[in-house]
């Protein structure tokens, strides 16, 4: 462990080095200053503390340049290309919008405004459909129209009041109108006029069956999407469609005058849009220098030029690689200005800490939208079996194991000691969940069900169910004394499971460690990732093939309240699609989720739905939720406008406000 102590020793070393040297100089040459730092490195497998000495880099006088570290390389710039967050970093300096993702909401950068239904620039239109029309049906595909096709006449919201169509009769449905304006005298960096146009050729861009985007959900629950003036894109959704987050359904722009050029298929690998792809942000980019670095220079054509933005003349993303110890020693040395969080400091978090109370660096935590939760195994797949305690339990057929005991489910919360992880695995960084939102989203219930850390009343809830201490010996496991269906002396014991990540085994050893001191014997199991999350059946996680099972969801804007609904669950019969592994099942909790999902912002129903599902959640637990993950990233001491968001998944969403010098100090 880094000590404050050998920080202290550390620092006084660097003072007397720098004295040293700055006698030394010759006069008339700038001092140059050597820091002597303190890494820690792993020595046959152990962690060893290492005194280095690192020569900062003079800052560079005339044009400014900022140097940005990433541990990742890009796959590639091109906005449909992949997903990888190291793109983003990038993308973040060539493209600024059209939205940023900040606070669980979002914000219009190269729009007027974002659209709203309360404004009158959204619209929800009753429309004439008929037999061979495409529309959405009643659990949200897009099909034809025909006779037996399930769908939701004008006015309906939820699957209660769909209705079978019989091919002939008159029939009106929901249809979504969305206008967005954009700012005025927009231009691409080459000075070209950008346009409406330019959106709507990325809309049909994205949509071509050659490109490979991630998603294209909402593109293919549309009906058009077109520009009507040269600031101006409408949105209109199939019949059917009402998507919760229509005021972002506005693509962001491509240079049709520069790519028109290349087939879909062909952009993918052109070096305009693979390498050095042209946009509107502060930065264009000059090269790409596979395996090193990403250099750009300042866009003279940004529509925020006015406001002396971007504030530096060059930028550089250096590759630097995965190596949390030199990556800190290159901060430290002034070789990097930032290093972002695809560097993976997290092995550093206790030194970062104790630098930034030195005044060494500037370390930034966020927790952002991952939340880590401990599933548990309500239906198992039918022929599992996980030892006794699994085995012994289904006695009625019904597929339900052990964990559909909801007082089960309770005690075992009560005995994880959630903020003991928090504490020492995320050095207090992060938070204590109690729903599958955190405390800082604005749908989150406060009235929601909270389950502290209490031994003695998890204990009493397993001496109620009949879980009972014999021998008094926590040493030693609970047994079954008149738990219906499960024969007397039946062990309470069962496995945690989860991927090999240390972070994960560490938190798992403590959570392990305080639910022995209720009585449960917890067997913990790590796999490779590839094996936890293979496909179904085979696949232990979403096979159902597991008894308390930890990983992580990404939360949003939008409450997630659809992971746990029961048409969710993976079965053989649904082909296993689903995100339900757990097999939670509640018609209550299911109508309250739906009606949520079917409601669109601003009407009374979103709010009042979401927030009633997470108390039913809260007291049902088909999960235990545990903590959110952190997002790290560390820059110089002395670097301003760095904000890292919980929901914007880039630190880099700002970069034309980033600086560094006598900003820090005003």
């Amino acid at each position: 462990m880094f000590s404050s102590k050998k920080l202290i020793l550390a620092l006084g070393v660097l003072v007397i080095a720098s004295l040293l040297l700055a006698a030394c100089q010759p006069a008339g040459t700038p001092a140059v200053i050597e820091k002597t730092i303190v890494v820690t490195q792993m020595v046959e497998g152990e962690p060893v503390e290492v005194v280095q000495v690192v020569t900062p880099t003079p800052e560079p006088t005339g044009p400014r340049t900022l140097v940005i570290c990433l541990g990742q390389e890009p796959d590639t710039l091109y906005v449909y290309g992949g997903s990888m967050l190291a793109a983003s970093q990038v993308q973040n300096a060539v493209y600024d919008g059209p939205f940023d993702n900040n606070s669980f909401g979002y914000q219009a950068v190269i729009l007027e405004k974002l659209p709203s239904i309360a404004d009158g620039d959204a619209a929800v239109n009753a429309v004439d459909v008929a037999a061979g029309d495409t529309v959405v049906n009643d659990v949200g595909d897009p099909v034809a129209l025909a006779a037996g096709e399930k769908v939701r006449p004008a006015g309906c919201r939820s699957a209660d009041c769909a209705v079978e169509y019989d091919g002939t009769s008159a029939l009106q449905m929901d249809q979504m109108v969305v206008t967005f304006k954009m700012l005025p005298g927009l231009l691409w960096s080459d000075g070209t006029p950008m346009t409406a146009n330019d959106s709507v050729y990325s809309f049909n861009l994205q949509m071509d069956p050659d490109t490979p985007a991630p998603t294209k959900y909402t593109g293919e629950r549309t009906a058009t999407y077109e520009a009507s003036d040269d600031v101006t894109a409408v949105w209109t959704s199939l019949p059917g469609f009402l998507d919760s987050t229509y005021f972002i359904n506005f693509w962001g722009p491509l240079p049709e005058h520069t790519w028109g050029q290349f087939t879909a298929a062909e952009i993918v690998e052109a070096p305009e849009a693979h390498d050095t792809p042209l946009g509107w942000g502060p930065y264009i980019i000059d090269e790409w220098v596979k395996g090193d670095n990403i250099s750009a220079h300042k866009n003279p054509n940004y529509f925020r030029a006015s406001e002396g933005l971007p504030v530096f003349d060059n930028l550089v993303y250096r590759i630097v690689g995965e190596n949390s110890n030199a990556n800190l020693a290159s901060l430290l040395a002034g070789d990097c200005d930032v290093v972002d969080q695809t560097s993976h400091l997290d092995d550093q978090s206790e030194l970062l800490l104790e630098l930034q109370s030195a005044g060494e660096v500037n370390a930034t935590f966020v927790t952002g939208t991952t939340w880590e939760h401990a599933d548990f195994n309500i239906r198992p797949v039918e022929g599992f079996k996980s030892g006794d305690f699994f085995a012994a339990w289904d006695s009625d057929g019904d597929g339900v194991g052990p964990f559909g005991d909801v007082r089960l489910r309770q005690a075992v919360l009560m005995c994880m000691d959630r903020q003991a992880v928090v504490d020492t695995v995320m050095f207090g960084q992060s938070e204590v969940l109690h729903t599958y939102l955190p405390p800082q989203h604005p749908l989150f219930n406060a009235n929601a069900k909270q389950w502290p850390f209490d031994v003695e009343a998890g204990s009493a809830l397993l001496d109620e169910i009949g879980w009972v201490d014999d021998d008094a010996n926590p040493e030693t496991p609970r047994v079954a004394k008149g738990v219906t269906g499960v024969p007397d002396g039946t062990l309470l014991e069962f496995s945690y499971e989860t991927t090999s990540a240390t972070q994960r085994q560490q938190a798992t050893q403590v959570l392990a460690q305080s639910m022995a001191q209720c009585g449960f014997k917890v067997n913990l199991n790590y796999f490779p990732a590839s094996e936890w999350f293979a496909d179904p059946p085979d696949g232990k996680l979403f096979g159902r093939r597991f008894d308390l099972g930890q990983f992580a969801w990404l939360t949003g804007v939008e409450p997630p309240c659809e992971l746990y609904i029961g048409s969710e669950i993976p079965t053989a019969e649904g082909d296993w699609a689903g995100q339900n592994e757990t097999g939670y099942s509640n018609p209550e909790y299911d109508a309250v989720c739906n009606a949520a999902k079917q409601s669109l912002p601003g009407e009374p129903s979103y709010d009042e739905k979401h927030l009633e599902a997470q108390l039913i959640w809260s007291q049902d637990l088909p999960a235990a939720p545990l903590y959110l993950r952190l997002k790290l990233a560390a820059t110089r001491p002395d670097f301003c406008n760095f904000i890292m968001d919980p929901t914007n998944n880039s630190e880099m969403w700002n970069i034309e406000e980033f600086d560094f010098g006598e900003c820090a100090g005003g």
